[in-house]
Protein backbone atom coordinates (compact mmCIF):
# COMPACT_ATOMS: atom_id res chain seq x y z
CA UNK A 1 0.00 0.00 0.00
CA UNK A 2 1.00 3.45 -0.88
CA UNK A 3 0.91 6.75 0.68
CA UNK A 4 -1.12 9.11 -0.78
CA UNK A 5 1.05 12.80 -2.06
CA UNK A 6 -0.38 14.77 0.41
CA UNK A 7 -0.14 12.41 3.43
CA UNK A 8 3.51 12.05 2.23
CA UNK A 9 4.31 15.52 1.92
CA UNK A 10 2.36 16.48 5.76
CA UNK A 11 5.10 13.77 7.11
CA UNK A 12 8.08 14.74 5.29
CA UNK A 13 7.19 18.49 5.98
CA UNK A 14 6.77 17.61 9.63
CA UNK A 15 10.52 15.44 9.74
CA UNK A 16 11.96 18.89 8.58
CA UNK A 17 10.17 21.08 10.68
CA UNK A 18 11.24 18.92 14.10
CA UNK A 19 14.85 19.31 12.27
CA UNK A 20 14.61 23.30 12.19
CA UNK A 21 14.96 23.08 8.19
CA UNK A 22 12.57 25.55 7.06
CA UNK A 23 10.55 24.47 3.98
CA UNK A 24 7.42 24.82 2.08
CA UNK A 25 4.38 23.92 -0.11
CA UNK A 26 5.31 25.99 -3.79
CA UNK A 27 3.01 24.15 -5.89
CA UNK A 28 -0.08 21.95 -4.15
CA UNK A 29 -0.74 19.03 -6.60
CA UNK A 30 -2.96 16.12 -6.56
CA UNK A 31 -3.58 14.85 -3.27
CA UNK A 32 -3.30 11.35 -4.28
CA UNK A 33 -1.17 10.28 -6.55
CA UNK A 34 0.87 13.78 -7.56
CA UNK A 35 4.33 13.03 -8.17
CA UNK A 36 6.38 15.34 -5.85
CA UNK A 37 9.62 17.53 -6.52
CA UNK A 38 11.85 18.81 -4.00
CA UNK A 39 13.97 22.09 -4.38
CA UNK A 40 16.91 22.13 -2.20
CA UNK A 41 17.78 25.97 -2.04
CA UNK A 42 21.29 26.55 -0.25
CA UNK A 43 20.54 29.93 0.06
CA UNK A 44 24.02 30.75 -1.61
CA UNK A 45 22.71 31.27 -5.45
CA UNK A 46 22.83 27.42 -5.80
CA UNK A 47 19.90 24.90 -5.67
CA UNK A 48 18.95 20.88 -6.63
CA UNK A 49 16.03 19.72 -7.92
CA UNK A 50 15.40 16.23 -6.58
CA UNK A 51 13.26 13.34 -8.24
CA UNK A 52 11.79 10.17 -6.81
CA UNK A 53 13.02 7.17 -9.05
CA UNK A 54 12.09 3.73 -9.02
CA UNK A 55 14.33 1.11 -9.83
CA UNK A 56 12.52 -1.12 -11.88
CA UNK A 57 15.59 -3.72 -11.31
CA UNK A 58 15.16 -4.10 -7.32
CA UNK A 59 11.82 -2.50 -6.95
CA UNK A 60 13.61 0.41 -4.58
CA UNK A 61 12.39 3.96 -4.80
CA UNK A 62 15.39 6.69 -4.14
CA UNK A 63 15.73 10.71 -4.49
CA UNK A 64 17.54 11.36 -7.56
CA UNK A 65 18.93 14.83 -8.65
CA UNK A 66 17.04 15.90 -11.45
CA UNK A 67 18.62 19.41 -11.91
CA UNK A 68 21.38 21.07 -9.93
CA UNK A 69 22.92 24.63 -10.62
CA UNK A 70 22.43 27.96 -9.99
CA UNK A 71 18.76 28.62 -8.59
CA UNK A 72 17.44 30.34 -11.51
CA UNK A 73 17.95 27.83 -13.62
CA UNK A 74 16.90 25.06 -11.09
CA UNK A 75 13.67 27.09 -10.80
CA UNK A 76 13.49 27.12 -14.53
CA UNK A 77 13.50 23.78 -14.81
CA UNK A 78 10.95 23.25 -11.97
CA UNK A 79 8.56 24.96 -14.21
CA UNK A 80 9.67 23.02 -17.04
CA UNK A 81 8.39 19.78 -14.93
CA UNK A 82 5.42 21.61 -14.09
CA UNK A 83 3.99 21.94 -18.04
CA UNK A 84 4.34 18.86 -18.11
CA UNK A 85 2.61 17.29 -15.24
CA UNK A 86 -0.28 19.52 -13.64
CA UNK A 87 -0.78 17.25 -10.63
CA UNK A 88 2.73 17.52 -9.52
CA UNK A 89 3.95 19.06 -6.00
CA UNK A 90 6.74 21.29 -5.82
CA UNK A 91 8.23 21.50 -2.08
CA UNK A 92 11.43 23.77 -1.29
CA UNK A 93 13.41 23.14 1.57
CA UNK A 94 16.27 26.30 2.88
CA UNK A 95 19.24 25.22 4.15
CA UNK A 96 22.72 26.61 4.43
CA UNK A 97 24.58 23.17 5.04
CA UNK A 98 22.07 21.70 2.35
CA UNK A 99 20.31 19.11 4.38
CA UNK A 100 16.97 18.06 3.10
CA UNK A 101 16.60 14.17 5.02
CA UNK A 102 15.18 12.78 1.60
CA UNK A 103 17.88 10.19 2.37
CA UNK A 104 16.65 8.76 5.64
CA UNK A 105 14.82 6.02 6.40
CA UNK A 106 10.88 6.59 5.47
CA UNK A 107 10.83 9.17 3.39
CA UNK A 108 11.70 6.73 -0.15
Amino acid sequence: MRLTADIWVSAYLTRLRLADIPAFVVKRGDGTAGAVLVKLNTLDGKARLFQRSFDLMTGDRTWIVLFEGEETDVDASAARQKTFDPDLWLIEVEDRAGRHLLDEPGLE
